[in-house]
Parts: C-alpha cells; structure tokens; sequence
C-alpha cells in the first residue's frame, strides 16, 4: 500500500510534523514499507492462536520474604529531635 503526497501532508499535518518537498519521498517509502508490513501481520492466520501475555510464558520467581536487615529506627531517631512515639513530626506543608 502506497500514499500519495496529499496524504502523506495531511498525515503531517496532523502529527504537527514539518515534512519538505525534499525528504517527502523518503517518507513516502518508509510509510509504504510500514504499511506493506502491517498488510503482512494481518494476512497471519491467527485463529485458534491464544493471546500471550508474555513471549517466553514465563513466571516470576519471587524470593522468601525474610528478613535481611537488621532495625536501626532506635538509632535513627535518636538523631532527630523532632520524634513522636515512634514517628518523624514534619512541618505542615498543606493547609
């Protein structure tokens, strides 16, 4: 499937996308190849095929939850001044 210059400009015009007569056949051939390729996925006979959701079928191993660090929040708070039980106080930023 081709496009003439009329439609390759309303396409541009559309995309606000600057094409010049210079580069317009050059784009004109890299729409087309676009274009012949997407003609060749849809004459792929997919019936019967199940959608995926992803290429490999795989799954995500997912790791003990366990801890692997020691608590230090005792530590950290002593260095603040502004703690109340447990939590950092913070200045009012919303009205």
């Amino acid at each position: 499937m081709s496009l003439d210059k009329d439609q390759i400009q309303k396409l541009a015009t559309l995309s606000r996308i600057a094409i010049d007569d210079a580069t317009l056949e050059a784009v004109s051939e890299r729409f087309s190849s676009v274009l012949d390729l997407v003609d060749k996925l849809q004459a792929a006979d997919t019936l019967g095929v199940e959608p995926m959701a992803h290429p490999l079928q795989t799954t995500q191993l997912l790791r003990d939850d366990i801890i692997s660090e020691p608590n230090h929040q005792e530590a950290f708070q002593k260095l603040s001044e502004n703690i109340h039980d447990g939590l950092y106080l913070v200045p009012k930023v919303i009205e």
